[in-house]
């Protein structure tokens, strides 16, 4: 079991818009903690505030697909990640997951990076943590902050719906193959009766068209006993 999750993000310096998806590891708080902290919606609040009034404070949809220790993959949607660099060139990487509490909002703090940082935090605790998102939150302090968002569905709920578009359409093609096989008279096999060597018409025994016996040839009366 691995003790990380992994982030698959198109690049958000990537000005040329190229696509490009980059994997970044970072190390779940279950192996700091005994359990996940829990992040109140005041800090989100103040960030959001950050990202209108001050211009190294930016917001964009760039997360494409989210796995977690155990290669499970994540609904993207109630996700997000910060990343941010301080004016002591220090890095900072947060995956935060969502969630409501009855009528308040809140967010799990998932995983971080660098590994530094959760020994840090490990070692201080909750105080740690505070001082640490409060940083964040302090311009004068900060080079700067991104917050990263989902962006459409996963890539793997899009490889889903590939491979089950793929298997419909083989189902298709099979049907309209059988739909197009040599059929003779609605029957899905073709017939084995044998035809009349005198006017080629199929021969039936009694009126049966699959019985045992001697054909008699319906039109012309050819195999008939006199």
């Amino acid at each position: 079991m691995s003790r990380f999750f992994v982030v698959h993000t198109e690049t958000p310096w990537d000005g040329l818009g190229t696509g490009q998806i980059s994997h970044i590891r970072l190390l779940s708080l279950k192996s700091v903690f005994k359990s996940y902290p829990i992040i109140e919606q005041p800090f989100f609040n103040d960030l959001s505030y950050k990202i209108k009034d001050y211009i190294h404070y930016s917001s964009m949809k760039t997360i494409r697909r989210i796995m977690g220790p155990n290669n499970e993959d994540y609904d993207i949607v109630d996700w997000n990640f910060i990343w941010a660099f301080d004016k002591e060139r220090r890095m900072y990487q947060f995956l935060f997951q969502n969630i409501k509490e009855k009528e308040e909002s809140q967010a799990i703090l998932v995983a971080l990076a660098p590994p530094e940082l959760a020994k840090l935090l490990s070692k201080h605790g909750e105080g740690a943590i505070l001082r640490t998102l409060s940083l964040l939150n302090d311009p004068s302090t900060i080079k700067f902050v991104m917050v990263l968002y989902a962006k459409g569905k996963s890539i793997a709920e899009e490889q889903k719906a590939v491979t089950f578009n793929k298997r419909y359409l083989e189902r298709l093609r099979q049907a309209d193959l059988l739909s197009k096989m040599p059929n003779i008279q609605g029957q899905w096999f073709p017939s084995i009766q044998p035809r009349c060597p005198v006017c080629n018409a199929l021969m039936t025994v009694n009126g049966y068209k699959v019985v045992f016996g001697k054909p008699i040839c319906p039109k012309c009366g050819y195999g008939k006993i006199e």
